[in-house]
């Protein structure tokens, strides 16, 4: 067994001139180890490879006793080009402490390490090199440059245990700190004004409060975040399973510092407030990746920003784990696997449509199957799809993309939307011609789709002829389960749901009590309901005898479409929701 070189003295050579060498080379170059305990650790790696142990040499080296973890940490630091450095807690100046907020040193897993005056360079320590992200992502929301050493993660977790045990700061507190401050009065839209208010959008304070507010939507799993201009008041709203929430309202006459704070971040012109204004702020928030899309719309009392939050690691994007029941998976794997025809998902804006779209493209992605989509925007980068933003400025729109589409010789092809007629054409002319399209229709269920594509222009012997299955969907929220409860319903909620007492019997219903995992509403994630409408011969004659949308339902219904509020019932009756959730968002079945 080789000695440990604990003892050696540890040189500490330019990061720059250990980046992306081998990592005995850089324990070497530390002093940590010698040319001959790297070459011992080699062959003893060697010969476990051949056993099928796949372990880095430094964890071989670790094993044996050459190294210690730190100068593992130290090594790998090295390599990514990073300074190793142990924290000395008390030398760390309050001015780092001030320009990195709590809520960002506990998200990230840093800590502030020094600030540079001169230069305005805010230094901070990672936990691993790894975390390199972490440095663009304070970039984007801090404003400022951002460098970065690694440190022993103990220290890091003992300066955010030490020096912000007190600094923590409720969203109210931080509003109420904004309150007290000088950074109102941008009425003009003049040079010096603009200069005045970038440098008011950089104020350490508003920095803070935004960040606040994205890190917390973040946490909370929100789907969108609403910046909302009043009379009297700007409002702070973020959605999450559905339901908005409101926030400490910031002071009215800091609206303006804040949409602009938020269109920097975006690369969006500050000096535009009559125009309305799209953007994209793309962030790493502990290993995942979020994309926030921001719409700014300038309205009467200011300018509205609403930033839908995309959180691809919270997204599961396969069949199986959309909530489809086994009966309505073997029906949906059997539509698209189909070699043509339409394949329609309704529902209102935020039903879960396109997360159903990109599922049945994932099962379909594979070597042999060209996948084509024409999107707006592109909320998933999927590889194996050929995808394509639509660009209204461009004039490059759903139907000049799909006409395109026909010429690059696909088997699937995704449309966004049918938004008129002239899509709607081209999307029918395609399933004709022998390919499979996915797309998407704003309807309130899957009978009276048939009705909406008549109103676009589209003729009744060309949708029984392409239309292969209509699937309409809405999102209910799940009972938390920390603090679910059985209970009884009353009387008026039975009526609701159009039943009696003695249609219950022997039934077990369920509700959230509230609790801290759920923020106290009862609720804790969403479950989607199915409605699942496909098409044989005796609807396709119905269709084409332009029969009413009531009488669709039924026929559909006779042949095994489960309805929206039946899905619901069944999810109400197995414990994952609640009536009141059902009836919101579902209608009663004639």
């Amino acid at each position: 067994m080789a000695k440990s070189s604990s003892s050696k003295k540890t040189r500490t050579p330019d990061p720059s001139q250990l980046k992306g060498r081998r990592f005995g080379r850089v324990l070497t170059k530390l002093g940590k180890v010698s040319r001959d305990q790297v070459h011992e650790a080699l062959a003893v790696q060697k010969i476990a490879r051949k056993k099928g142990n796949r372990k880095k040499i430094g964890e071989f080296m670790f094993e044996m006793g050459i190294i210690k973890e730190s100068d593992v940490l130290q090594a790998l630091a090295g390599q990514a080009g990073f300074a190793y450095r142990d924290l000395d807690i008390d030398a760390i100046p309050d001015e780092a402490f001030k320009l990195l907020p709590i809520e960002s040193a506990t998200t990230y897993q840093i800590a502030p390490v020094d600030y540079d005056l001169t230069s305005k360079v805010l230094t901070i320590a990672l936990k691993s090199p790894d975390n390199y992200r972490a440095v663009d992502d304070l970039r984007l929301l801090m404003g400022f440059k951002v460098e970065a050493i690694v440190a022993p993660p103990e220290q890091i977790d003992e300066v955010i245990q030490k020096r912000y045990s007190s600094a923590g700061t409720s969203m109210s507190e931080m509003v109420a700190d904004l309150d007290e401050g000088d950074l109102g009065g941008f009425a003009g839209d003049d040079e010096a004004d603009i200069s005045k208010l970038a440098s008011a959008a950089s104020d350490n304070k508003i920095v803070r409060l935004i960040n606040l507010v994205l890190l917390q939507a973040i946490k909370d799993k929100a789907s969108d975040i609403h910046f909302e201009p009043f009379e009297e008041e700007f409002k702070m709203r973020y959605r999450i399973d559905g339901v908005l929430y409101e926030m400490v309202p910031p002071p009215m006459h800091l609206s303006l510092p804040i949409v602009s704070r938020i269109k920097i971040m975006s690369n969006l012109d500050i000096s535009e407030r009559r125009l309305p204004q799209d953007g994209r702020i793309e962030l790493t928030v502990s290993g995942s990746p979020i994309d926030l899309r921001v719409s700014i719309l300038p309205t009467m009392y200011g300018e509205s920003v609403v930033m839908r939050v995309l959180d691809r690691s919270n997204v599961q994007l396969s069949m199986d784990k959309i909530g489809l029941r086994l009966d309505e998976y073997e029906k949906m794997a059997d539509i698209i696997q189909r070699p043509n025809g339409i394949v329609l998902v309704t529902g209102p804006t935020g039903s879960g449509k396109t997360t159903t779209l990109y599922s049945a493209l994932s099962e379909l992605n594979n070597p042999k199957t060209k996948i084509l989509t024409a999107e707006d925007p592109v909320e998933y980068d999927i590889d194996g799809l050929v995808q394509c933003q639509v660009n209204a400025d461009q004039n490059l729109t759903f139907a000049s993309l799909l006409r395109s589409f026909l010429r690059q010789d696909p088997d699937v092809i995704l449309v966004g939307e049918i938004r008129d007629l002239e899509t709607a054409q081209i999307a029918v002319q395609a399933s004709l011609t022998g390919h499979l399209v996915f797309t998407t229709l704003h309807t309130n269920d899957a009978p009276s789709t048939v009705l909406r594509l008549v109103d676009l222009g589209i003729e009744s012997f060309l949708i029984t002829a392409t239309v292969e299955a209509i699937v309409a969907q809405r999102l209910v929220r799940r009972i938390c389960e920390k603090c679910k409860e059985e209970y009884k319903p009353s009387q008026e909620e039975l009526f609701e749901l159009r039943m009696k007492e003695d249609d219950v019997q022997g039934r077990t219903f369920f509700r959230g009590a509230g609790c801290s995992s759920c923020n106290n509403s009862g609720y804790r994630g969403r479950l989607a309901l199915f409605e699942i409408m496909e098409f044989d011969d005796a609807l396709r004659e119905l269709v084409l005898s332009q029969a009413s949308t009531a009488v669709l339902r039924i026929e559909a219904q006779k042949r095994g479409m489960r309805s929206l509020r039946e899905s619901g019932m069944m999810s109400i009756y197995d414990g994952q929701t609640t009536i009141d959730e059902v009836v919101r968002e579902t209608m009663v079945d004639d």
